[in-house]
């Protein structure tokens, strides 16, 4: 019997990859995002487009209000930092990027979507590489995660199946990311990286994501397909 994967996704370069590997190692694939207040949609669709075309069995949308909150500049009145150069990045602080416990919320709902699946794995493509510094990225966080899903569910403590948080980019740079999907086919032309892309869908060439997208493109000497703001070009 074919194993079942529920797989994260954003719609972005390392969530795409990560379900590409999914497909590869024979999963099934069940995508999940969230429309989670974010201030753009661009990423949901781009997350349908990436959907059908990794061949997931159903991609489902969960609509979640984490605006409530605020306290990030994907979420609330903040500005988004904008740099020439990842060298700008300030590595020593998490940035105001981050949203509080995002990704502790996905994964509970992910886990729980697995639970009535009764999926083995999810894939969640985080990296401690080039990461943004964000604490819910880290591997520790996946393992405490890990460990908290097979005491909290059914399916954990009766054994039926013991789920596993599968991060396949922990250990990848950017461009090893790129290089790992372009060889399984990614089309990375369906996906988005910016915090703050305008009103067409175009990405602003200037924010962290941004910055860290186009130095793994170069660094894996692949054209990047992404449509940027004035086709702005930045010291990397």
């Amino acid at each position: 019997m074919t194993q079942k994967a529920v797989v994260l996704s954003s719609g972005g370069i390392d969530s795409t990859t990560a379900m590409a590997i999914a497909g590869e190692r024979g999963f099934d694939i069940y995508s999940l995002s969230f429309r989670y207040g974010q201030r753009h949609s661009v990423e949901l669709e781009c997350a349908k487009k990436v959907a059908l075309h990794l061949g997931a069995k159903t991609h489902k949308i969960v609509d979640i209000d984490l605006r409530q909150f605020g306290g990030s500049a994907l979420t609330d009145d903040i500005e988004v930092p904008k740099h020439d150069s990842v060298t700008q990045i300030d590595q020593s602080q998490i940035p105001v990027t981050y949203v509080p416990a995002r990704n502790t919320i996905f994964l509970s709902y992910a886990m729980a979507w697995a639970e009535v699946l009764k999926a083995e794995a999810i894939f969640i493509g985080v990296t401690a590489v080039d990461y943004s510094g964000y604490p819910d990225c880290r591997p520790e966080f996946i393992d405490a995660f890990q460990t908290m899903a097979n005491l909290a569910t059914k399916t954990g403590i009766t054994k039926q199946t013991v789920l596993t948080i599968e991060t396949p980019l922990i250990q990848m740079s950017k461009s090893e990311i790129i290089t790992t999907g372009n060889r399984l086919g990614v089309d990375y032309g369906l996906t988005i990286s910016c915090y703050d892309p305008d009103d067409q869908g175009r990405s602003c060439g200037k924010c962290d994501s941004c910055l860290h997208r186009k130095k793994g493109f170069t660094g894996a000497g692949i054209p990047d397909p992404t449509p940027y703001i004035g086709d702005s070009q930045t010291d990397l």
